[in-house]
């Protein structure tokens, strides 16, 4: 059984997918400040393990759906599901 909860979700390496580094790696998740980080785009976060096992479109195709909402709605972050089923119960591939 896989451990699950909130002390766990802390353990994770969380990286942003929609910014890699020269050297093919991600970045680290959000951001310093504002004003400092004003190019860098609003970041999609997952877990480091996730990020590899996904493919370029899956990646691509969550950037877009996380990029395209209006972000911090209410004071709130805004979350997308990172990867989209089909209705049919299937993995969309992208």
């Amino acid at each position: 059984m896989a451990k699950s909860g909130l002390k766990e979700w802390f353990k994770q390496d969380w990286v942003d997918i929609g910014s890699k580094k020269k050297d093919g790696s991600f970045a680290k998740c959000g951001r310093t400040k504002q004003k400092k980080d004003a190019k860098r785009k609003y970041p999609k976060c997952v877990p480091r393990a996730k990020a590899a096992s996904m493919t370029k479109g899956q990646i691509k195709s969550a950037v877009s759906r996380k990029r395209s909402k209006a972000q911090g709605v209410g004071g709130k972050p805004t979350n997308v599901k990172t990867i989209v089923k089909k209705k049919n119960g299937q993995k969309k591939r992208s």
